[in-house]
């Protein structure tokens, strides 16, 4: 008898047919609609985001539109002494984490020609800190948004979630925030861009979110910075024949039941490996809640079988995925020649998870491919390195004299002559 073909749980390809192919971050008919609530909210304020909020069942008719640093604080106090815990020593990893980035942020200066140039940093004035409230509350996107913008030195920090739990207001007391805008969607980040009754507005908006929420972030780029436009999540793990297969698929299905959309890869040394990584993929989706979800994600992935660990990389960088993690022999040596990734993790203790809840990076990541030019939420997105240049007393005249020949170089006389201006020896030009 003819065995019957086995359909393997992730699908197998050839290192050559895996390739990014690169989409739209924003879906289009999506972002069509959003832009419209965007544009409502703008035109019409805290009218608009209540009657959109309602409309999608995010709020209650007379619903509060802001719940206060009280009423955070009253929830932190509900809840059980291991969860509050765990909160606030993640919520103290982060902080530890981005006042080491904070401080590696240093002001610079260099003397030219009679003149001083150098950067400042300073943080923006207030940020707007989505997170998810869908089908998983995520009170540590709350603190990977928060802390970090507070300990950038944001003034004012604002946490937006849809229908928030417990946890999630609990998060924003810890983070410190000023209050939580209890809507989400569209019509939360068109707030925070352009304020709305007793919401105000923001200077930049981070966090990620759903379809809606990555379109309305897309249309409010100019009026509020952004972090990044994120999608479904994504992890690649690099294994050769070291790794446990165990461990490898409990990472894949920790990635794939985020959502039907999240996408989960393989990329290895080892056809055994594969094998028996299959296996144990069935196995653990039989018991796991959600695994209806978690099985329609892992068809967006694959299973990669490589002649060499050059080729495994080579793979790798051309996904580009969110979430690296290196299951290999020598996996420094691996991690260091794989070029693009939104965070990497490196041998079988460092899980992704761990990165998910606090150990100190920030788990807001670049999806989709643009790892290649983007990367992680950090510190750096609540700042602005501003430059100057200051006289200090007798300017070198070739300074001016070169600016106004490259001004009339590129047909700019008005510019050539304000330089000019200044070479006169009553000015002390040399």
């Amino acid at each position: 008898m003819t065995p019957m073909a086995y359909e393997p749980i992730l699908p197998r390809l050839q290192p050559g047919e895996v390739d990014r192919e690169r989409r739209d971050p924003v879906d289009p008919a999506v972002y069509e609609q959003a832009a419209r609530i965007v544009e409502d909210v703008r035109a019409r304020g805290a009218d608009a985001v209540r009657e959109h909020a309602c409309r999608l069942g995010d709020l209650a008719p007379g619903g509060d539109l802001v719940l206060s640093p009280a009423v955070c604080k009253a929830a932190l106090g509900t809840l059980r002494p291991e969860d509050r815990g765990a909160l606030e020593r993640a919520a103290e990893r982060i902080e530890s984490f981005a006042s080491a980035q904070r401080a590696s942020l240093t002001p610079c200066q260099v003397t030219v020609g009679g003149f001083e140039a150098g950067h400042t940093i300073a943080p923006v004035d207030r940020a707007g800190c989505y997170a998810p409230g869908g089908r998983f509350p995520l009170p540590s996107t709350v603190l990977m948004t928060a802390v970090t913008a507070r300990v950038a030195g944001v003034a004012e920090v604002w946490v937006a979630s849809p229908r928030p739990a417990p946890a999630t207001l609990a998060a924003a007391a810890i983070a410190g925030a000023y209050g939580v805008i209890a809507v989400g969607g569209a019509q939360a980040v068109a707030a925070m861009a352009f304020g709305a009754g007793p919401i105000p507005r923001c200077d930049v908006i981070a966090g990620p979110g759903n379809k809606w929420v990555t379109a309305a972030k897309k249309a409010v780029v100019g009026h509020a910075g952004i972090d990044m436009l994120a999608g479904p999540s994504e992890v690649l793990i690099i294994a050769d024949g070291s790794a446990d297969p165990e461990v490898v698929a409990a990472d894949l299905l920790a990635q794939a039941e985020h959502d039907p959309d999240a996408a989960a890869w393989v990329v290895t040394t080892s056809a055994s490996l594969a094998d028996r990584i299959d296996g144990c993929l069935a196995g653990r989706l039989a018991d796991l809640p959600g695994g209806k979800a978690a099985s329609l994600a892992l068809r967006n992935g694959g299973m990669v079988v490589c002649g060499s660990i050059e080729q495994a990389i080579a793979v790798s960088d051309r996904l580009a995925p969110e979430h690296l993690e290196i299951m290999t022999e020598r996996a420094d040596s691996v991690a260091c020649r794989c070029r693009h990734y939104g965070a990497v993790f490196i041998g079988r203790g460092a899980a992704e998870v761990i990165g998910d809840y606090g150990l100190g990076p920030n788990h807001t990541l670049p999806t989709g491919g643009s790892a290649r030019f983007g990367a992680g939420l950090s510190v750096l997105h609540f700042v602005r390195v501003r430059t100057y240049i200051r006289e200090l007393g007798r300017p070198d005249a070739r300074i001016y004299k070169d600016a106004a020949v490259l001004a009339r170089l590129e047909g700019l006389e008005g510019h050539a002559r304000s330089a000019e201006a200044r070479i006169h020896p009553a000015l002390g030009t040399a």
